[in-house]
């Protein structure tokens, strides 16, 4: 299934042309041919280097990648695209299955553009990420200041841009502290260890111990609990938190002592939350790759009564719903509730690996020197970025445009889909919306791809989900809806 689908490119772009959303300069795909295999990443960056002395209409529909007089005398010679599928296939792992066959090149503001000159709008966001969408002018420069100035020096040292952003990220939350690592997987990790040591300090502080000596980690409390379609990571400890068993079969034993009770469902959870024995109760406040579910509030205002009743920690994973994805700072805020402890990652930095644990005051003050531990985490080039990102989400039309935009998507999308037979929901908070069906995604996907337009599954593979980057505006959340719709009403 194919869909073109015209649209007049938005003024931002400087250009008001007519054109469909998938119009390129053909002369580009054939400039890209007859490139020999490329054998260095030297190579490779001798050949893109003709772009730059090639003229780009960058903010209008077609993009030049290389010239076609450059590489004349190039015989016998794959294109750009082929040989980096081909030493992706040959070099790297295949973790990730057979990727789509696109190679980006570049982007800008929303939209991406691949070796073929084609042009995307992206509401992925390299799945929920990129928050300024793509080259952000400030972010970039403020990358490349920092590249000049110091990129890392471990965590031996005091460095600018780390101190300022565990400063400000505590301003605007309930946290007290922060500890930064380099994803989400190992925020939840780090927090996994905090809460197990929270347990153990507080069971001492009870009089814990014997005859044998202080008590131990083991036996302090330290189960935890976790939820159906939870998604918390793939390293060890944080896939034992995940519940879809096709994550973790292949790698059991899992960490033990983990339960699983049913998101939204109270009293499943209160059969699990045991005084002396549960350490933590982790949680989404939206679950993303679950199938985009906002929690009910009187859900997570008892769970926090449930937590308290067990001196337990309540730990919210916003590593894809946390910085203004929802509409405000955090999720949490939307509910509140709040937590002992929270993890944030994917749209920090906007593009760059950071992740964060943010605690209070009780929690830190149980972690001593020793207890954990990163090289990379919260290097100056890194937060430098993430600071430019905070720079913007203070601004209160940030989130005047994600609240707008997202009141947009999701009406928008009900009204359009509104009598499919195949739409069994639309549901959402702010800019992270999800389309259920009655049959796999997979499909409209392809057909969404074709028509220019880039989205995410989630759930069971029957989700859509929605996830742009919150700078975009309403020509481009309407381009989106209408190609949605058509892709949707193509089913059968």
């Amino acid at each position: 299934m194919s869909i073109s689908i015209g649209y007049a490119a938005p003024s931002i772009f400087g250009y008001s042309s007519e054109t469909t959303f998938r119009c390129v300069a053909r002369s580009t795909t054939k400039s890209l041919s007859g490139i020999s295999s490329q054998k260095s990443l030297k190579s490779l960056r001798s050949l893109t280097s003709h772009v730059k002395a090639n003229k780009r209409i960058h903010r209008g529909v077609v993009q030049a990648v290389a010239a076609p007089e450059s590489i004349k005398s190039i015989k016998n010679a794959k294109s750009i695209k082929e040989s980096t599928i081909e030493d992706d296939n040959k070099y790297l792992l295949q973790n990730y299955g057979p990727r789509i066959p696109i190679v980006f090149t570049h982007g800008e503001g929303c939209h991406l553009y691949d070796t073929e000159g084609e042009k995307y709008l992206d509401f992925a966001a390299g799945i929920a990420v990129n928050i300024l969408g793509h080259s952000d002018p400030t972010w970039a420069a403020a990358c490349a200041d920092q590249a000049t100035k110091l990129a890392h020096v471990s965590n031996l040292f005091h460095t600018v841009p780390g101190a300022e952003l565990a400063r400000r990220l505590c301003e605007i939350s309930f946290a007290d502290r922060v500890f930064f690592c380099n994803s989400g997987t190992e925020a939840i990790e780090g927090a996994l260890k905090f809460a197990r040591k929270y347990a153990l300090v507080q069971a001492q502080k009870n009089g814990g111990g014997s005859w044998r000596g202080p008590l131990r980690g083991h036996e302090a409390a330290h189960e935890l609990v976790a939820f159906t379609r939870a998604f918390h990571g793939r390293t060890m400890g944080a896939l034992a938190l995940t519940a879809n068993p096709k994550y973790k079969d292949s790698f059991k034993p899992m960490l033990t002592g983990v339960h699983q009770a049913e998101y939204g469902n109270l009293e499943s959870a209160a059969k699990l939350i045991k005084k002396g024995r549960t350490a933590a109760v982790f949680i989404e406040p939206v679950q993303g790759e679950g199938g985009v579910f906002p929690a009910q509030k009187d859900f997570l205002v008892g769970l926090r009564a449930l937590c308290d009743a067990a001196d337990c920690l309540l730990v919210y994973d916003e590593v894809q719903c946390g910085l203004c994805r929802t509409g405000k700072n955090f999720a949490y805020e939307h509910f509140g509730v709040i937590p002992d402890m929270m993890t944030l990652a994917k749209p920090l930095a906007a593009g760059l690996p950071i992740g964060a644990v943010m605690m209070t005051e009780a929690v830190a003050a149980c972690i001593t020197p020793g207890d954990h531990g990163s090289t990379f985490a919260g290097n100056p080039f890194v937060t430098r970025a993430a600071l430019t990102v905070m720079d913007r989400v203070d601004d209160p039309a940030f989130l005047v445009n994600v609240n707008a935009r997202g009141k947009q998507l999701l009406e928008g999308l009900q009204a359009k889909t509104a009598g499919n037979p195949h739409v069994k929901e639309v549901r959402g908070l702010g800019l992270l919306v999800g389309i259920e069906l009655d049959v796999p995604a997979g499909p409209v996907l392809t057909a969404c791809r074709d028509a220019g337009l880039i989205v995410l599954t989630a759930g069971k593979g029957n989700v859509i989900r929605l996830a742009p980057p919150l700078i975009v505006n309403a020509a481009e959340v309407d381009t989106a809806i209408n190609i949605i719709a058509k892709c949707l009403a193509a089913l059968k």
